[in-house]
């Protein structure tokens, strides 16, 4: 990511052109709604990076609940290097978790809109030597019904009439059918991203690039050095 931005740093410089720094949670987000033609919809993002469940107010992409400790990507991600898969793991652990329809008891933990799922981490890790389908099938099941009752009760108080999923984790079929099932109850319109545009790409970065520059010029060199931390919800979107 550095060398991309001393790249795009120097290309600007070189060349005389507006440069735009972009957070790449809300790339994720404005890419899914440009592809699936969402609106004003409750946004969950769900990665390697992030789980958050958010909506627009003000300028501002406003955190409606969150991880408390790891995301849900890397919860796969853990448990499928633990089980000795490549990376990234959810692909696999959905597999397997289809193989299966016996449901292990794993620690739930839902803390308002907020989830946590460092407890789940442990005990799936105990579960796998006895039957690593059954541990898949159980992981999902309990993991997408927390994120499933935080988005629900998000979209109620929201009020919110559409859904969007984005991030790599929107990918996996059993998560969408937890949440239309979810979107059916609260009379809501269910969107997903792409599955090949689910994951982090390039297009999210440059279609989010180019609405910024259709409403603002350029900023200088030394406001876009890589901020690790850089939480969407401290972005002002002018577009």
């Amino acid at each position: 990511m550095r060398i991309g931005a001393v790249v795009a740093r120097s290309l600007a410089s070189y060349y005389n052109i507006p440069i735009y720094p972009v957070n790449h949670a809300i790339g994720h987000i404005e890419l899914g709604k440009m592809l699936t033609g969402a609106k004003d919809p409750l946004v969950l993002l769900v990665s390697g990076g992030h789980t958050m469940i958010l909506a627009f107010l003000s300028k501002k992409w406003r955190v409606f609940g969150e991880t408390l400790d790891m995301t849900l990507g890397q919860l796969l991600d853990q448990i499928g290097r633990h089980a000795g898969f490549a990376s990234p793991c959810g692909g696999k652990i959905e597999e397997l978790a289809s193989k299966s329809n016996n449901y292990i008891s794993l620690p739930y933990v839902v803390k308002g809109n907020d989830v946590s799922f460092s407890g789940l981490l442990s005990a799936t890790k105990r579960v796998i030597p006895k039957n690593l389908q059954d541990a898949c099938f159980s992981l999902q099941e309990t993991a997408f019904a927390m994120i499933g009752e935080a988005t629900e009760r998000a979209l109620s108080f929201t009020r919110k009439k559409e859904l969007l999923i984005v991030g790599g984790v929107a990918a996996n079929k059993r998560l969408s059918e937890i949440l239309q099932s979810v979107c059916k109850r609260q009379d809501s319109k269910f969107f997903v991203s792409p599955k090949e545009y689910a994951g982090d790409c390039g297009s999210q970065i440059a279609w989010t690039g180019l609405l910024e520059s259709s409403h603002k010029p350029g900023v200088n060199l030394e406001d876009t050095f890589v901020r690790q931390s850089w939480r969407l919800d401290t972005v002002v979107v002018s577009y």
